[in-house]
């Protein structure tokens, strides 16, 4: 199995190389090599309902992006070098789990709580996302109108408040929980031993070379 830390040292080459690349071909051919990749691991569902929250967002950056260049086509670069960035770390947390990679930095010598703060934003995100969404759809209920746009401004503090107040409850808890099973314990142990493998190094290895690579070649 593949280790998490060596997983991460692709991505972030990945990521290098794609905000390394200048030209649009290549742009679009690293693009549609992430495609590939999305669906050989069958994610293809998942990645397009996560392409309508990504999509709108990084069409906005192209178009300050262009503005601010005062050429189009600059823009459109923008676009889709955030749309190719974001690409590279949906895959990457999709083919890793939060709490492995947390694990496997601690392992590496980062501080167990700073690893812990790291996972479980990443693992409570969804969480605070589906509690929005019960806000925004009790508060239509009530006839507070919450869809996006500069007219809706005025009532966000009826989405925050109730959020914001959910969130520190859930991190009361969360906080309580971990107390009560010894989370400031010294002499923690894993279940899993993370050891770095030959193959974990040839990844590294590659994710290093990545971003020398575009320079040089895109």
């Amino acid at each position: 199995m593949v280790d998490p830390r060596s997983r991460l040292a692709l991505a972030c080459g990945a990521a290098g190389a794609v905000v390394a690349t200048g030209g649009a071909l290549a742009l679009v051919g690293e693009y549609l090599l992430l495609w590939g990749l999305i669906g050989f691991w069958h994610r293809g569902g998942r990645y397009l309902r996560w392409l309508r929250l990504v999509v709108p967002m990084a069409l906005f950056f192209g178009v300050l992006s262009g503005w601010a260049a005062g050429a189009l086509a600059q823009g459109g670069v923008a676009a889709l070098k955030l749309l190719s960035l974001t690409t590279v770390f949906f895959i990457f947390f999709e083919a890793t789990a939060p709490e492995d990679l947390g694990n496997s930095l601690v392992a590496a010598g980062l501080p167990f709580a700073v690893a812990f703060v790291f996972s479980a934003a990443l693992q409570f995100a969804p969480v605070i996302g589906r509690k929005a969404h019960r806000v925004i759809e009790a508060q239509r209920s009530r006839g507070i109108p919450l869809e996006p746009g500069w007219a809706a401004l005025r009532h966000w503090p009826a989405l925050l408040a109730p959020l914001l107040i959910q969130t520190f409850t859930l991190a009361d808890e969360l906080a309580e929980a971990m107390e009560a099973r010894g989370f400031s314990r010294p002499g923690r142990t894993f279940c899993r031993d993370y050891r770095m493998q030959p193959v974990d190094w040839l990844i590294v290895a590659a994710g290093a070379g990545l971003l020398p690579a575009a320079i040089v070649w895109l």
